[in-house]
């Protein structure tokens, strides 16, 4: 996440492929090149590389390979970050004429399909004077009555060994304690995201080529001291925080099938069972210090950038295994979010920078979207925090400019004077008022949830109240209160009923955006092929294929537009409810500014109407002029007090209407209608709600026609009502594999489903094929082993490579050597090897075809057969030297084969006939 982007272009298709390890051991031929890429065909597809002169960026952001201005998919990064490699099956690799790499978070920054800039009907300036809620009586960022101490530990760089990574880690942590405070206090673990490991110049540079531990002259990058500010608010207030370590993941996380999100998810459970033997019986770094000072049954985490995917995965993991930690509250701060995971059961707040410049698209938005209705009876409460004029990196002070140890910067790009996220523009906040406003509500988040520390409610649930710490900061809050605390009336995410919508109004029920159209049965959202200016409705990498947040687009021609929603009988008393809220933003392709009237209509026909505008800038078109990611269409909270709503009886409410009195025509999305207070809820970890796991299969390809492998996808026990899940395939395809996508409905007490895959058969050589079956988006059941890993088993034999003599007559300039398999291949079978003189001289009599005949001679030989042929060639070029001389001879010593069986080294004869 550290390191300035490479140009970025926009998107022209979504096809998916994993970060799995290449099969071949010996290059294919090169069939596509520059200077720094190349093309080689294989067996499943086209192998792309690209070689860099720096070291990849270690972002948050997943690297992708984009030809001509087409991202292909997730690259695979060799172990000094210098060379990015993927396999497509797209035959656009034969004719590519740029190859770069781009960011998954930054898809249509600085190029791809815009609107003109409109200068006039840009909303910036409403955004520097923007309405600022009332402030809190108390401040989260203000420190406490404890003082605070600090400690650290370290039980080696490779103290733990992490499944999800197949690599050891450091375990290693910086503990801030409230000193003198009695009793076991609230635990908060931080977890920062993915940034450079290591810095420094390698004693010995060969030794960089291992990401981790640190070559010898190099230091680790010290991540998990960079959240001093939080951790110090809440220590001094009476919590107990770690913040840990994760350079070994970032390091190694490239290869996982994931990108880290387990093995972030292990180490944290890693930690907190240090810390359960630590707080009871003592021992370790710090013998009986911590006994019954730690609360494990009252845990939070925040999660940083990639960490925030881990702690929300940590969450899931610890009720997986019967909820031993008592894990209550996540922070996502900033985080990516590539497999549409959900967070039910425990009090979640997703902190949005909406000038990240790494995690661009603000894809951690899902979180709060995916997790809000996917569990029936879910009492937790949820909330987004988006912060105008924050980045992604200054969160962290080891990832800030003149605070860290290690080379960092801002994360964002361009014109420093730009609005709105310019280094110097008036809106954007500085690196210390950034890191003043996460202290704020990453203190305050766990107070409220883990101390339950009231006055900090406000803070979180939609109405914009402020700390004063947070000082010039705009932040809009969407908050959905627990389920006890809230009546829905509609979440506005399936076709309204007939007789809803009358006047000059349209209302459709949409998802997604045109450039990743998922679903043709419901029409989508927004025509962009910038997928950061879409929170909502661009697609997560390792689940391309589940559908997006279904909203209503309402569109209107006239003023006399209305849609109306009943309230249903025995729902009419909304007395015990504060406000009436919904989520709403207006439509990009219309007018910077709209508005709606809000009418609620009582029982006697007696109605008050409320403008949003009066309340609300949820219609305003959030900062940024059309371009690089900007503006972010976010749906936004509108709250009306229910004391508000001045003539109207509170116990028989029969109707909300939205109507379009107030402009003439326009376009808007609304999203989530309710009454609802404020409230706490409950929250815990999900242990009783059942949990889906998908199986591993390996399958033997199989010699003819196309046959099926079958996944088994499974509940945990029988549930008594429905649970549903997303499938897909995902990875290298290739031709073997087919492309599925399902969901999947368990009736109640059903417990398993066969999720069958395509697989294509031959009689050739192959290599094998692995790839991934992904569950994503559960409802009413958590995820377990949502990857499903299959892997397609070549059973044919390997041909035999028969390689024969040469004999030719000196005129006849390029000859091959016989070359024949004994049966066609799918792979690329290569061989090489080196010339050597007998009677006959390189370079006089003969010389190899690539010789430019400067320099020593090239001895080297390479030669293959392509897929599907049994004949290759394997050439030298004979030289006619017009003197009469006996046959001379050379040989050719073939010393490496891939894809075939011979014997090597094998030795082949040419013999050079005199023709003068």
């Amino acid at each position: 996440m550290n390191g300035r982007t490479a140009r970025n272009l926009s998107l022209g298709i979504a096809v998916l492929l994993g970060v799995g390890p290449l099969t071949a051991t010996a290059a294919p031929p090169v069939v596509a090149q520059s200077n720094h890429w190349d093309v080689r065909p294989l067996a499943n597809g086209f192998q792309l590389t690209l070689r860099l002169d720096e070291p990849v960026p270690m972002r948050a952001s997943l690297p992708l390979l984009e030809v001509d201005g087409k991202p292909l998919g997730v690259a695979k990064q060799s172990p000094d970050r210098r060379t990015l490699t993927l396999v497509s099956t797209d035959p656009a690799v034969l004719k590519a004429r740029d190859v770069r790499l781009v960011w998954s978070g930054d898809l249509g920054k600085e190029s791809g399909k815009r609107r003109a800039v409109n200068p006039a009907g840009s909303t910036d300036a409403d955004w520097l004077k923007a309405r600022r809620g009332p402030l809190l009586p108390s401040d989260p960022g203000t420190p406490g009555k404890y003082k605070v101490d600090t400690a650290e530990y370290d039980l080696g760089d490779e103290a733990v060994y992490l499944p999800g990574l197949k690599h050891r880690a450091e375990l290693r942590g910086k503990v801030y304690s409230p000193r003198g405070a009695a009793g076991p206090r609230p635990l908060v673990v931080f977890l920062h995201g993915r940034h450079e490991v290591c810095y420094g110049e390698p004693t010995h540079p060969s030794d960089d080529e291992k990401p981790w531990p640190c070559p010898s002259g190099m230091k680790p990058v010290p991540s998990f001291r960079g959240y001093g500010g939080p951790a110090t608010a809440l220590a001094s207030n009476g919590y107990q925080v770690v913040s840990i370590s994760a350079n070994a993941i970032n390091g190694w996380d490239s290869d996982a099938y994931d990108a880290g999100a387990q093995a972030r998810a292990e180490l944290i459970l890693d930690h907190l069972a240090l810390w359960r033997k630590w707080s009871t019986v003592g021992g370790g770094p710090f013998g009986t210090r911590f006994a019954g000072k730690i609360d494990l049954q009252n845990v939070g985490l925040m999660g940083h950038s990639r960490g925030g995917e881990g702690v929300a995965r940590a969450a899931v993991l610890n009720a997986d295994r019967g909820g031993q930690y008592g894990i209550r509250a996540v922070l996502p701060l900033a985080p990516t979010d590539f497999a549409r995971a959900t967070v039910p059961g425990v009090a979640m707040s997703v902190v949005l920078p909406y000038c990240d410049g790494d995690v661009s698209d603000l894809q951690g938005q899902k979180f709060y979207d995916d997790t809000r209705y996917s569990v029936g009876g879910d009492t937790a409460p949820r909330s987004t925090v988006t912060v105008l004029g924050a980045n992604h990196n200054f969160f962290n002070t080891e990832w800030t400019p003149g605070q860290s140890v290690a080379p960092s910067n801002d994360d964002w790009f361009g014109d420093e004077k730009a609005s709105p996220c310019g280094a110097k523009y008036a809106g954007r906040l500085t690196a210390k008022q950034q890191q003043a406003v996460g202290t704020a509500y990453v203190a305050g988040f766990f107070r409220l949830q883990l101390g339950r520390e009231m006055q900090f409610l406000p803070q979180f649930d939609g109405s914009d109240s402020r700390a004063a710490s947070a000082g010039k900061a705009v932040v809009r809050v969407v908050s959905q209160a627990p389920l006890r605390s809230r009546r829905d009336l509609n979440h506005f995410d399936k076709p309204l009923p007939a007789g809803a919508v009358s006047g000059k109004l349209s209302a459709a029920v949409c998802a997604g955006v045109t450039a990743k159209n998922l679903r043709a049965s419901t029409p989508t959202c927004m025509d962009t092929e910038d997928w950061g200016n879409a929170p909502h409705w661009d697609t997560a990498w390792f689940a391309a294929k589940t559908p997006t947040t279904a909203v209503t687009k309402l569109k209107w021609t006239g003023t006399n537009g209305v849609l109306r929603v009943d309230v249903p009988a025995g729902h009419r008393d909304v007395r015990r409810f504060a406000a009436l809220t919904f989520r709403a933003a207006p439509d990009p392709s219309g007018a910077p500014k709209t508005d709606l009237s809000v009418r609620v209509v009582d029982g006697h026909g007696r109605a008050a109407v409320v403008p949003v505008s009066a309340v609300s800038d949820a219609l305003v078109r959030m900062p940024g002029n059309n371009e690089v990611g900007l503006p972010k269409n976010l749906l936004r909270t509108v709250r009306i007090p229910v004391p508000s709503l001045k003539g109207v009886d509170p116990r028989d409410v029969r109707a909300v209407e939205l109507r379009t009195d107030r402009v003439a025509s326009g376009s808007a999305y609304v999203s989530d209608l309710g009454f609802s207070s404020p409230g706490l809820g409950f929250s815990a970890p999900a242990v009783l709600l059942p949990k889906l796991s998908a199986s591993s299969v390996t399958v033997k390809e199989g010699d003819k026609g196309t046959h099926t492998v079958g996944f088994w996808v499974r509940l945990s026990r029988p549930s008594i009502r429905p649970v549903s899940v997303y499938v897909e395939t995902n990875g290298e395809l290739g031709e073997s594999v087919g492309d599925l996508a399902q969901h999947l409905v368990f009736k109640p007490g059903q417990v398993r489903q066969k999720v069958t895959v395509p697989i294509k058969a031959n009689t050739r050589d192959s290599y094998d094929l692995p790839f991934n079956l992904v569950l994503s988006a559960p409802h009413d059941a958590l995820l377990d082993e949502s990857f499903g890993h299959g892997l397609v088993m070549d059973d044919d034999p390997t041909p035999t490579l028969t390689l024969t003599n040469l004999k030719t007559p000196e005129k006849a300039g390029v000859v091959s050597f016989g070359v024949k398999l004994s049966a066609p291949s799918d792979k690329y079978v290569s061989f090489s090897g080196v010339l050597k003189d007998g009677t006959a001289v390189i370079r006089k009599d003969y010389t190899g075809v690539n010789d430019d005949g400067t320099g020593p001679a090239d001895r080297t030989i390479d030669a293959y057969v392509e897929p599907g042929k049994t004949t290759g060639d394997l050439q030298v070029r004979i030289l006619d030297d017009k003197l009469k001389e006996p046959p001379e001879t050379f040989t050719a010593v073939i010393q490496q084969v891939d894809g075939a069986v011979l014997k090597i080294p094998a030795t082949l004869t040419a013999t050079i006939t005199d023709n003068d």
